[in-house]
């Protein structure tokens, strides 16, 4: 091999060539440039094991340049759980087509009338699409839990899809109803993929993330619809069998997607991670960074309080939170924010202007933190205690802000769903 390298490179030479040779992990690469322009690149020699060159192709093919160094924590967990989420879903995809055959061929109707059926059922799930869309504010405030109710949805309308020949006079019912689901399903979930990649990207390579985790995707449900396929030829060529492993397959596959959403480090702010954040500031006087949040979010009960961030309840209807006669007096408390407060039995509202940033956010939550330490014993604080609590946020807020943006926190902007907002 180095006889061959060195006539080479005397060859190179000797046409007046350009070339260099760089090794990089017991291999090493022969560069050239043409007299045409042309960059040529040859591997000269390669000591690596079949094993190391085996996986280095595996992680070169389906995972970001630069893996592990180019993510964000959690990245490598996030990725088993995808996999094992579409093996699961590809293998109940075939039981459940498998199952609609069976119970469309059932129905003693003529086949002309078997096709409108078939059609109607896919406009079901067109239906859905359009109804999910106008969700779309909700699952940029709560992408993990939209991300998870996809999965949860699609496995409902699969499940129907699946027990139809058990009914095969309701088969247009129950696989339009299966389909509906799951195109709310699809929507969700292709629209919280985004937020999701994005916590990942550390370098800006969010294309290579997508590119990647599509091909994951693609690899495992592939692998998983062949082992539907095994399954539906044996174990659940019968309904009794489908009873069994599709209830299985359903609650691996639920159970992957919460798993990834666990281990995504999603960086922006929304009401509970708000919350959170300003709790442990509180507390600890530390910042909390995303991948320290990421196991402490509550997935389903979203719209929690948290006692030590001031119990604070943000996005509800300003006629709901204030009469109009006290509302003039609430705005002249603090007048230069963009943030009203108004502290009531149970928590306290936070109503935003319409153009309120996530700082103008954090500011009004840390007033209402620290006016909740500051009186415990009222029901409603005095302007005092609010003055006194103004002050302080003013006092550490620009520290506050420079420690989040250091931690990764995006606070250009308040993701509060659908929540009220108000023009002053």
């Amino acid at each position: 091999m180095k006889k061959e390298m060195k006539k080479e490179q005397e060859r190179a030479v000797a046409q007046g060539a350009v070339f260099w040779i760089e090794t990089s992990d017991s291999v090493s690469r022969h560069y050239q440039f043409h007299s045409n322009g042309d960059l040529s690149m040859k591997v000269v020699d390669d000591s690596r094991t079949v094993v190391h060159r085996v996986v280095e192709s595996f992680l070169n093919k389906f995972f970001p340049s630069g893996y592990p160094y180019s993510v964000n924590e959690g990245y490598l967990r996030y990725t088993q759980f995808r996999a094992l989420q579409h093996f699961s879903s590809a293998a109940l995809s075939v039981l459940s087509t498998q199952s609609l055959l069976f119970a469309a061929g059932l129905r003693p109707t003529p086949a002309q009338a078997t096709a409108v059926s078939w059609v109607l059922k896919d406009g079901m799930q067109h239906v859905g699409k359009l109804i999910c869309s106008n969700l779309g504010a909700r699952m940029d405030s709560e992408p993990k839990l939209w991300r998870i109710l996809a999965d949860a949805l699609y496995d409902l309308g699969t499940g129907l899809e699946v027990l139809s020949p058990l009914c095969p006079h309701l088969f247009l019912e129950m696989a339009g109803l299966g389909n509906f689901a799951k195109g709310m399903a699809v929507v969700a979930a292709r629209a919280t993929r985004l937020p999701i990649y994005s916590s990942f990207a550390k370098e800006g390579n969010l294309s290579d993330l997508f590119a990647k985790g599509e091909a994951i995707s693609t690899l495992f449900n592939v692998v998983g619809m062949g082992a539907g396929i095994q399954l539906a030829s044996t174990i659940c060529s019968s309904m009794q069998g489908k009873m069994i492993a599709g209830p299985l397959l359903s609650v691996i596959h639920v159970y992957s997607v919460i798993e990834e959403m666990r281990a995504a480090p999603v960086n922006t702010l929304n009401p509970q991670r708000t919350a959170m954040i300003v709790a442990d500031f509180i507390k600890t006087g530390k910042i909390s960074s995303p991948a320290d949040l990421r196991y402490q979010e509550d997935l389903i009960f979203t719209g929690r309080l948290i006692e030590d961030a001031g119990n604070v309840k943000v996005g509800r209807d300003l006629h709901k939170v204030v009469k109009p006669s006290k509302l003039c007096k609430l705005k002249g408390v603090f007048p230069e924010e963009k943030f009203l407060l108004c502290h009531g039995k149970k928590w306290t509202d936070m109503v935003l202007e319409h153009d309120a940033t996530g700082e103008d956010a954090l500011r009004g939550w840390l007033v209402a933190a620290y006016a909740a330490n500051l009186e415990k014993t009222d029901h409603e604080p005095s302007m005092t205690v609010l003055q006194e609590a103004y002050d302080k946020m003013n006092s550490v807020f620009s520290t506050f802000v420079s420690k989040l943006q250091a931690k990764g926190w995006h606070t250009d902007c308040f993701l509060d769903g659908t929540g009220s907002r108000f023009a002053w």
